[in-house]
């Protein structure tokens, strides 16, 4: 074979080969199955949600402020967000208990026998247990107080 004949036979295998790379790229492009897109139409991996943390304490009988001798029966969840919370609160649950019940019995029995009434008791409560326990410098991170019982009587 002649130089001429080789580098014509090398020139047109070239050609055919980005010619059929070319083409594969459009069928690919066209049918929506190349390879990039078929990764990025892969579901992402879920992500993993943190567990709630739940820190239910002892239930709580109190008697109600102006209310004749009614007694509040109540249980209480407290929804917490990290694990140094639970610790502090289970570390300090006599004060813990303490500041509730002197929250409770602030209340008369009108003001909790409604919907609004029992939201800003337990807002309160939320605000008082947050505060910080002595001698720690910070208090606890308390993302809701979820009453379970909760009986006037």
């Amino acid at each position: 074979m002649k130089p001429m004949q080789i580098l014509n036979t090398v020139l047109l295998a070239m050609v055919l080969v980005v010619a059929s790379a070319g083409g594969a790229y459009y069928f690919f492009q066209q049918s929506g199955s190349g390879v990039a897109e078929a990764a990025s139409t892969q579901p992402a991996a879920p992500v993993a949600l943190p567990t709630p943390i739940f820190l239910p304490l002892d239930p709580f009988t109190v008697t109600l402020n102006g209310g004749h001798g009614q007694i509040l029966y109540l249980e209480i969840t407290l929804r917490l967000t990290d694990t140094e919370s639970q610790r502090l609160l289970n570390d300090y649950m006599p004060e813990v208990r303490n500041r509730v019940l002197t929250e409770l019995s602030r209340y008369s029995p009108s003001q909790v026998q409604t919907t609004e009434g029992r939201a800003q008791l337990a807002e309160s409560l939320r605000h008082t247990l947050s505060q910080a326990y002595q001698p720690q410098p910070n208090g606890p991170l308390i993302s809701n107080v979820l009453f379970t019982a909760f009986v006037i009587q």
